[in-house]
């Protein structure tokens, strides 16, 4: 009986020790890890974008050109502006001479240029219909559904103005399946749209990542 009462005793004493003890969640913002520093610029030019397949109903470049306008003037801490450049082909993104003779002596500035391609297609797929196993003996039922699929191919670069040397390139491959077979292709590329912004700012904008963190405190 006595050796009981020590062992209560002993546990008692262990869940006391542990209640002593408070959990605290903190939010900490640490900074991002960048490929390119941008704050060292003091513009940033968004040209137009080479279009490697004319997209129905919607113009790709000028969206392009718009969105990325908007997001840098939001988020770069410098001046955001426009360039309206004629692309012929791919092979021109690596002409450092056609960049820097854009605009000679331009300095501390950088272009955003690149090539793009939106498509659609209907994906067919064979779904179980899920049923209590209460609610009839028979197997699950299968039908045939239909998924339409965006897909956005985006290849950009980040160039030197003034020396015409790509400082940073990535290529983007997003896709997106919707059950509704109507889902319209101009609201579809604005949810791919916003995962490429969403990689391509963490690469080159010294953003902070909230992450969580727990503290003990007896």
């Amino acid at each position: 009986m006595r050796k009981n009462r020590c062992v209560l005793a002993l546990a008692f004493l262990f869940f006391c020790s542990c209640a002593s003890e408070s959990y605290y969640k903190l939010r900490i913002n640490l900074p991002a890890k960048t490929t390119l520093d941008l704050s060292r610029f003091d513009e940033v030019f968004v040209t137009n974008f080479l279009i490697k397949k004319e997209t129905k109903d919607i113009n790709l470049s000028q969206e392009l050109t718009d969105y990325f306008y908007f997001e840098f003037g939001q988020k770069f801490k410098g001046k955001t502006s426009r360039e309206n450049v004629s692309l012929k082909d791919e092979d021109l993104f690596k002409n450092e001479d056609f960049w820097k003779n854009l605009s000679p002596g331009r300095k501390n500035s950088i272009l955003l240029t690149g090539s793009a391609q939106y498509s659609e297609e209907v994906r067919k797929a064979i779904l179980e219909n899920k049923r209590d196993r209460f609610e009839t003996p028979f197997p699950p039922e299968r039908v045939l559904a239909e998924r339409r699929f965006y897909i956005l191919n985006l290849e950009l670069y980040l160039i030197d103005a003034q020396s015409g040397k790509i400082l940073y390139k990535r290529n983007f491959n997003e896709s997106k399946g919707y059950d509704n077979p109507r889902q319209a292709g101009y609201f579809a590329f604005f949810d791919l749209i916003q995962a490429v912004k969403g990689k391509l700012f963490s690469n080159i904008l010294a953003e902070t990542k909230i992450q969580e963190r727990y503290l003990i405190s007896h």
